[in-house]
């Protein structure tokens, strides 16, 4: 493998539904081990939530919740208060733990077409929350401590779930890591879908959900299955899904998709994602994400800084004149903006333009006097000095 995000819970859709399920809300003091859980839960939350890693966004956070409300109506437990928190990282994941706190990736966010593609990543993680999964999963490991921590010493070497696996326990491993057994797995997809088509969504964008996992899954080079062997792959899942659309929903002529509220809900996270795609060295998918945010706000100076910004640092052949073009539609969308004025500098003053380089990095320092990298600029202003012709 090259690389891995923390494994995707959309896992599998083979087995049967389990018919026993029992709301969460019910009988919660009825045994000492889901106490003990309940009390790991808060400890992990309060690790992430002081992390830095959360995207702050009541607004969003309140359009999510909405969306889980119209889906909660139909579920076995309706009055489970639900929370929906958003996590800064690229990666196509989402996790759910038994007290009813979901956490979103941006990544995921970000890849999406519509609502209902985002109804169907919430109604399966509503469902491990109402169904008890988590409970049920921990208690059929026999060598939990062992298992942990072979888990978590495996995430350790790899960089790109660090920041987020560092800071969960067993509870949060279970969920995020792991997934859950193939039966368990199974009836979150199916409870899922039946939830979007009862809420009135089209549950054929769950096809597509899992196309973009599919997707991710050739971008980041991931073979074969995750951590557990009983994991089946994205294509498994998206065939039985299609089976049981062929048995059990035919109507989607009223069924939902709101694409329009859904882009305008988003606008924020995409560019913030394509940014964080960017940090990470995956210049193509930040490319793709801000090609789609251009879509809906074709003249926003900060995407065609960005756009810049990708070409400059992936530094490619033709990379450095597109780079160019990029900052000066930037500029000229927004003059004021300092960002693009800085990187054309830096563009010039690399090729050795150093007065061209000179006259953008007052022009940023003008904008901006208090940018936190006002110091290092200062000191390619000094070597900005004229030294001979430049071309």
């Amino acid at each position: 493998m090259k690389t891995i995000s923390i494994i995707f819970i959309l896992c599998t859709l083979v087995g049967c539904i389990t018919s026993q399920a029992i709301p969460v809300n019910d009988a919660l003091n009825s045994a000492e081990d889901e106490r003990r859980l309940w009390e790991q839960v808060k400890v992990e939350q309060d690790a992430i939530d002081n992390s830095g890693l959360l995207y702050p966004d009541p607004q969003l956070e309140s359009y999510l919740y909405r969306i889980v409300k119209k889906l909660q109506a139909h579920s076995i437990a309706p009055d489970l208060h639900i929370r929906i928190k958003v996590l800064k990282d690229p990666h196509l994941n989402a996790f759910a733990y038994p007290n009813g706190v979901i956490y979103v990736h941006t990544g995921i966010l970000a890849r999406m077409d519509n609502e209902a593609q985002l109804a169907a990543l919430l109604a399966h993680e509503m469902t491990h929350c109402t169904h008890r999964h988590s409970l049920r999963v921990i208690r059929s490991i026999k060598d939990r401590p062992a298992g942990i921590a072979a888990v978590q010493n495996t995430l350790a070497k790899i960089s790109a779930v660090q920041e987020v696996a560092r800071l969960l326990g067993a509870a949060g491993l279970t969920v995020a890591v792991s997934g859950y057994s193939r039966s368990l797995e199974t009836e979150a997809d199916l409870v899922g879908l039946d939830l979007m088509s009862k809420a009135d969504y089209d549950p054929y964008e769950a096809l597509e959900l899992f196309k973009h996992l599919r997707q991710e899954i050739e971008d980041e080079g991931i073979e074969g299955s995750y951590f557990f062997s009983s994991h089946p792959n994205v294509q498994q899942r998206i065939d039985n899904a299609r089976n049981w659309l062929a048995e059990n929903h035919t109507d989607r002529q009223s069924a939902q998709i709101n694409t329009a509220e859904f882009q305008s809900r988003l606008q924020r996270v995409i560019l913030t994602n394509a940014r964080l795609d960017l940090r990470r060295g995956r210049f193509d998918l930040a490319q793709k994400t801000v090609a789609k945010y251009l879509k809906v706000k074709p003249d926003d100076a900060r995407a065609y800084y960005l756009l810049g910004e990708i070409s400059r640092q992936r530094d490619d052949q033709d990379d450095a004149r597109s780079a160019v073009s990029y900052f000066e539609k930037a500029i000229l969308l927004d003059p004021n903006y300092p960002e693009p004025h800085r990187a054309m500098g830096l563009i010039h003053y690399k090729v050795g333009k150093k007065q061209l380089a000179k006259k953008y990095f007052e022009s940023c320092l003008l904008l901006s006097p208090n940018a936190s990298d006002r110091a290092y600029i200062r000191d390619y202003l000094k070597n900005c000095q004229p030294s001979g012709e430049e071309s």
